[in-house]
């Protein structure tokens, strides 16, 4: 049987991941998603951590914005900010966790498993994005189309997160070999 306990290593590292992407978070441009640091964050940690630590961070830092703590982008806070416009780009940092995780976890230290697991963790944050950016705009504004949500939501991202992936990517491979 395998511990399944947290070291106090382990709860540093988690700590910290959910410092940097709060910090990751902050540094941000609005716009009607704002353009943050955030997946920057989020795709480090996980590849540095692990999918164990990594979620964990993950989750930590949405609990974190969740009671009140403005961990979110434009300093923002509390469960309303889950229900907002945004709200289903910061559930998507859950699967960029556990795919990035997964793959780091499988694969440590090879690029191209990892360079793969970031695009789709990406994907699939933009799919949970974009379909309740759908669902919270048509509750405020009225009916959104798909195409509509993702000239807003998708189609500005794109080039900027590949660069973020790619950065956390090379930052990661450096860095990994000295993670415990």
């Amino acid at each position: 049987m395998t511990d399944h306990k947290l070291s106090v290593r382990d709860l540093c590292y988690v700590a910290i991941g959910a410092a940097l992407t709060a910090v990751c978070s902050w540094l941000s441009i609005p716009f009607t998603v704002p353009f943050t640091l955030q997946s920057f964050a989020v795709c480090l940690i996980a590849a540095l951590l692990g999918l164990r630590r990594g979620l964990l961070s993950v989750m930590v830092y949405l609990l974190l914005g969740v009671v009140g703590l403005p961990v979110f982008a434009g300093f923002k806070a509390g469960f309303g900010t889950l229900l907002g416009a945004t709200g289903g780009f910061l559930f998507g940092f859950l699967f960029v966790a556990l795919t990035v995780g997964f793959a780091s976890d499988r694969s440590p230290g090879r690029t191209l498993p990892l360079a793969l697991a970031m695009l789709l963790g990406m994907l699939l944050c933009y799919v949970c994005g974009t379909v309740w950016f759908m669902i919270a705009y048509s509750r405020g504004s009225g009916a959104v189309g798909v195409l509509a949500a993702l000239n807003l939501c998708v189609f500005p991202f794109l080039l900027p997160d590949a660069l973020k992936c790619a950065l956390a990517l090379l930052i990661s491979l450096r860095l990994r070999p000295h993670i415990k």
